[in-house]
């Protein structure tokens, strides 16, 4: 690798006596920090003209005030309405019928409860009498069939339904935040202004017929559509929202992608999403949870339907009740099958349908059946179940775009948003740039890396001597003893010490279609059996690439109970660049590291290596979206053996569902005892630096959206800074706080150029925050697709880093992860935090957790945890502080 210097390895000093430090109660008091404002700009590196997907954008209102108003809406019989979508439909008419009564004033309305216009409407409170027809009811004719396909009622107008729409003042919103906001003024209401802005591009979406996801907009057009399998379509689209920049307002235009299923016949769709050919070989049970709440069209009316299951029986044999008519007087009715129906009435022989079930559009005791094959699924319908492996892969590959056709795309679509005709928007005074902003980025240079002493090629600290270790393979069809002699010789080469292993334990073919937790189970039996003792590492070879169910019962067997360090492969073409990564993955678990940066070995790290300096990353990962039933995951690793910043330990924990604050930091349960995760980690740091306590604390926060900063001021840097006082109420660590966004929508192209921004790119003008502490960091090489900068938020630096020694510490660490000899897209300490929560929740997902298992790796048993879930096992001594996350 190039910036590299290779050197004699020289070993970290051995850990000092256990001095554990003293302990004293401290009261966690309140505090009410907010963002630290910009000190300063960088200025180091080559500097290079970006353009990025910002655009400008000029507000002159000519009033003073955006005036919210809630908005709700009644049946004729005074009953609420509870139906979703049915609101922009009656303000519509209400701004048709009773434009002069509004004051001749156009609104935004955010599709909900709650409207906004510029300028005051003419009362308080008004109220609205709407006749709005309804085109797409799911109304039963004679008993179970739907009246469109009866000729005679189809040729009567369609029914209408009668609404009160009742309008109240709430509030007003002055436009002068906006401005007050970008001029650096603390402004509460700013965002409050802004949404305005976003509901008036919302409500122009809805009125252009697009699927609206948040803050995105997709269109019904086959152009945007990538087939991935399964009856399933990515949709392209793009993201829009307005945001407060040095260089004024402007409108962030993103590309993106939602998940959608793919219109057209319902049966073909099936056949699809099953990998079936036939409509026999459908599985109507899973047919039905997937059709159930998708919106069909049905022929030969073209009316619409939801779904809500299927018919019990087939459409052949499914009857209901038709009533007669005799004349003008009815006659008594008669059960007759949805088949027979269909071809003596309507003269329809809906024969591909006769022995399958119909569809059910009607309500739960009310069914109304319609034909399969009469019915097709309407367009731009999300599809919200978890994807495939396959599916998601083919999603990456299908949706990546070069920067130049990702720049073409985003133009396309502010043309053809068309915002300018829209007379609400209008009404605000807003002008919308269409041209891309110019904004200056620097290159920073690369850091050098310090490797062993035979260059790039070997570790800067092998791992010590590995002896007793082993093979198991569970049923993968792999050339094991090609992968064990490779695998030796490419150690070798990397300068480590690793013997031949012990034994290769084979999966017993009796077992491979057992349960997860029974396959690991008896493959841990067998090695018992074949090894003298519990191995110091074991290299497991699994039956599937990616989410393979015997992970996390293995890991977690692996980790807790047998206290060896594992690591798991599924590989598919063995060569030495797959060996050479393996290797160091391997390296770190064992203790070892691979790279150093050449002024970490230095000792010349600007302030860090001045001073004993604890680098914390912290992440919370979440289940599965909807799922409240599994807890989240929070996840903080720090440095040790000061002063390296390449080694790093873990403390995970198990808390409430979908809650981002970590709520582990700090947990006193006794004057002289805190459970808490910081205090594991703290001592960590104490007991592998030669007895120093941190005098600096660098946290990096992952996963927290802008309103969310301030709660890690108050809250989690609260906890902190009480579990450092705790341990020493005379000790004052000085804080620096950062945290680290990677999903937001700002891009960085070079003109004119197919490709990438360098690597090491950063910008932290113009589309940056007029007031507060932020910078881009493009510190990856992309040479697929456009890159994503990672945006930094500084909110508090009490350390005193100027910008450039804190943009290249940054820069730095995003060299220091040891599964990689390049820079990766984030610092290190927040991917291995990513990592560590990650690997831990596999043991949530696949084992029931022991009420009397510790809260977290490295402390006493707590019980349950936050919001009633158990908490997560205590990591094997052997394994508390390694690497096993990496």
């Amino acid at each position: 690798m190039k910036h590299s210097e290779a050197g004699p390895s020289k070993a970290l000093p051995p850990p000092p006596p256990v001095v554990p430090p003293s302990f004293v109660p401290v009261k966690v008091s309140g505090s009410n920090r907010t963002p630290m404002a910009r000190r300063g700009f960088g200025t180091k590196g080559q500097r290079i003209p970006l353009l990025t997907n910002h655009f400008n954008v000029k507000l002159s209102s000519t009033s003073d005030h955006f005036y919210q108003y809630s908005v709700a809406f009644f049946y004729e019989d005074g009953n609420p309405v509870e139906a979703k979508g049915v609101g922009r439909k009656v303000l519509d008419m209400v701004e048709n019928v009773y434009n002069s009564e509004m004051g001749g004033k156009g609104f935004a309305y955010d599709g909900e409860k709650t409207l906004f216009t510029v300028g005051p409407l003419p009362g308080t409170k008004l109220e609205f009498p709407v006749l709005l027809e309804n085109l797409s009811t799911n109304r039963t004719a004679r008993g179970g069939i739907s009246d469109e396909v009866d000729t005679k009622r189809a040729r009567r107008p369609p029914q209408s339904k009668s609404y009160t729409v009742k309008i109240s003042y709430a509030t007003k919103i002055p436009i002068q935040a906006i401005f007050n906001a970008l001029q650096g003024q603390d402004s509460e209401q700013f965002s409050e202004a802004v949404r305005v802005l976003d509901v008036l591009l919302r409500q122009h979406a809805a009125k252009q017929e697009c699927l609206i996801v948040r803050q995105c907009f997709f269109r019904d057009d086959p152009k945007n559509y990538i087939g991935i399998g399964g009856g399933v379509l990515g949709c392209r689209g793009f993201h829009s929202s307005f945001r407060a920049t040095q260089a004024g307002l402007s409108l962030n235009i993103d590309a993106s992608t939602t998940m959608i299923v793919r219109p057209g016949k319902v049966v073909d769709f099936l056949l699809e999403n099953q990998n079936v050919r036939n409509i026999r070989e459908i599985d109507w049970i899973k047919a039905k949870r997937t059709l159930k709440s998708l919106r069909i069209k049905s022929f030969p009316s073209n009316r619409e339907h939801k779904i809500i299951g299927l018919s019990v029986k087939p459409c052949g044999e499914q009857t209901f009740s038709l009533k007669q008519k005799n004349g003008d007087s009815p006659s008594d009715a008669v059960e007759i099958t949805v088949y027979n129906y269909y071809a003596k009435h309507h003269r329809i022989e809906v024969n591909q349908s006769r022995d399958y079930p119909c569809l059910d559009v009607g309500k739960p005791k009310r069914p109304v059946y319609i034909p399969l094959e009469l019915c097709e699924l309407l367009p731009l319908q999300r599809y919200t179940k978890a994807l495939s492996n396959l599916q998601r892969a083919s999603l990456v590959e299908k949706s990546r775009q070069k920067p130049r056709e990702r720049m073409n795309a985003l133009m396309g679509a502010l043309k053809q948003s068309n915002y300018g005709a829209d007379p609400v928007i209008n009404s605000t005074g807003i002008t919308i740039s269409t041209t891309f902003t110019q904004v200056e980025g620097r290159v920073l240079d690369p850091p050098k890396l310090k490797f062993g002493s035979g260059g790039d090629l070997t570790f800067v600290e092998p791992a010590k001597k590995i002896t007793c270790w082993a093979i198991v393979n569970f049923s993968a069809r792999c050339n094991v003893d090609g992968l064990r002699r490779d695998l030796r010789r490419c150690s070798e080469a990397k300068g480590m010490d690793l013997e031949d292993a012990y034994d290769v334990i084979e999966e017993s073919p009796q077992f491979r279609r057992a349960s997860a937790t029974v396959r690991v189970d008896k493959m841990v039996e067998n090695m018992r059996k074949a090894l003298p003792g519990p191995p110091l590492f074991i290299l497991c070879i699994l039956p599937e690439r990616k989410n393979s169910d015997i992970y996390g019962p293995w890991k977690r067997k692996c980790l807790v109970d047998l206290g060896s360090r594992t690591q798991c492969i599924a590989p598919t073409k063995i060569n030495d660049q797959y060996l050479t990564n393996l290797l160091l993955k391997i390296n770190a678990k064992m203790d070892g590291i691979n790279s150093l940066l050449s002024m970490e070995h230095l000792h010349s790290i600007p302030l860090v290596s001045q001073a004993p300096t604890i680098i914390f990353g912290m992440d919370v990962s979440h289940g599965a979206p909807g799922r409240s039933d599994v807890p989240s995951i929070a996840a903080v690793v720090s440095s040790r053996n000061w002063p390296f910043i390449s080694r790093y330990r873990a403390s995970v924990r198990s808390q409430s569902s979908r809650v981002e604050m970590i709520d582990g930091l700090f947990k006193p349960i006794a004057p002289d005892q805190d459970e808490g995760m910081i205090r594991e980690l703290l001592e960590d740091f104490y007991l592998s630096t030669p007895r120093l306590k941190p005098e600096n604390v660098i946290i990096f926060r992952d996963g927290v959206s802008e309103s969310q900063f301030n709660q890690v001021l108050n809250i989690e840097l609260e906890q902190i800074m009480a579990a450092c006082k705790f341990l020493d109420e005379s000790w004052k660590p000085k804080f620096m706080v950062i945290v680290a966004q990677k999903t937001h929508h700002t891009k960085f192209f070079q003109t004119n150029s197919d490709y990438n921004v360098p690597p090491g790119t950063i910008v932290d003008n113009k589309v940056c925050h007029p007031k507060y502490n932020d910078f881009y960091l493009c510190a990856q090489n992309g040479p697929i697709g456009t890159t994503r900068p990672t945006h930094y938020h500084v909110l508090l630096d009490q350390i005193g880093f100027s910008a450039d020694q804190l943009q290249e510490l940054v820069h730095s660490l995003s060299y220091v992860y040891q599964r990689s000899t390049t820079a990766i897209s984030v610092v290190a300490p927040i991917c291995y935090a990513h990592l560590a929560a990650g690997q831990m929740a596999q043991f949530v997902k696949f084992e029931d957790m022991s009420d009397s298992a510790s809260s977290h790796s490295g402390s006493a048993a707590a019980g349950a945890g936050a919001g009633g879930f158990n908490q997560l096992p205590k990591l094997h001594e052997r394994t508390r502080s390694s690497m096993f996350f990496c």
